[in-house]
């Protein structure tokens, strides 16, 4: 059973779902143009173990900042301000130790909060690792000051953001699959804004590498990094990678596109998580 609820905080007012009955936490991070519910599928099979948590992610469906403006969205959060945003949610909700799940675009989240809370966190867990290794268009359009105002200008234009999609498309900046996603999220005035918001806002989560390799290979957590051995964007190498001197890190590779939350990945993390 799927139940929806609020948090309000001074950051934001935090919409999320709670499924699972189990003692164990699991904070869930979606993916790009999804919603708190994209993890519902875990609790036939692991909801007698975990609770689950499934929030929506800034500039997605139900979840909005109180302060929401260009000035805001320029300026971004930091990895402790989005920690200390998830850590008073846990105070609220009477949770200390919990995991941390998150899918392409929702690594970033869980990659950020395992940084700094590593303390609390039993398992780390991240499906399409974008957090490991962004693409050629998330940086230029995120990082690069060129690249961040000339999306801005772009999501005044829906005809030039589609022109500026399909040249990105053409030149591999983005697979099939990324394609068709995006283009399906820049429907309208408002989801152009999202997605301007999302590159920008959340720029300053970068993944500090080391930093994550040394916490992983120090702290008593169980990682579990999945790919897709067809997902172009994040592929299996990136994992492999950086997992190598991680001895309670595993890696999983499923026989998927970028698009892999299904059963398969359902049976493939209940066999690891029980």
């Amino acid at each position: 059973m799927i139940t929806q609820h609020h948090f309000d905080h001074e950051l934001a007012y935090l919409n999320y779902y709670k499924f699972g009955s189990g003692a164990k936490i699991m904070l869930c991070f979606h993916g790009y143009g999804m919603h708190g519910k994209q993890f519902k599928m875990l609790e036939e099979k692991l909801g007698n173990e975990y609770t689950f948590y499934g929030f929506d992610l800034f500039f997605h469906k139900g979840t909005k900042l109180k302060d929401i403006n260009l000035a805001t969205i320029k300026k971004g959060i930091t990895k402790v301000e989005l920690s200390k945003f998830i850590s008073d949610f846990c105070e609220n909700q009477q949770i200390d130790k919990f995991s941390v799940i998150g899918y392409s675009m929702g690594t970033h989240y869980a990659v950020a909060l395992t940084e700094i809370l590593y303390n609390r966190i039993e398992n780390f867990i991240i499906i399409a690792p974008a957090a490991l290794k962004p693409g050629k268009m998330v940086k230029f359009f995120s990082k690069n000051k060129i690249g961040n105002k000339a999306l801005e200008k772009l999501v005044l234009s829906e005809k030039a953001l589609i022109n500026l999609l399909k040249f990105c498309k053409r030149f591999n900046f983005v697979d099939d699959i990324g394609y068709n996603i995006l283009l399906k999220e820049i429907n309208t005035a408002d989801l152009r804004l999202s997605l301007y918001a999302c590159f920008t806002y959340l720029r300053l989560l970068d993944t500090d590498k080391n930093k994550l390799h040394q916490i992983l290979k120090e702290e008593p957590i169980k990682a579990f990094f999945i790919s897709g051995n067809r997902d172009k964007m994040y592929p299996p190498a990136i994992a492999e990678l950086f997992c190598k001197n991680l001895p309670n890190a595993h890696t999983i590779v499923l026989n998927e596109n970028h698009e892999m939350l299904n059963q398969p990945f359902v049976d493939e993390l209940t066999k690891v998580l029980l």
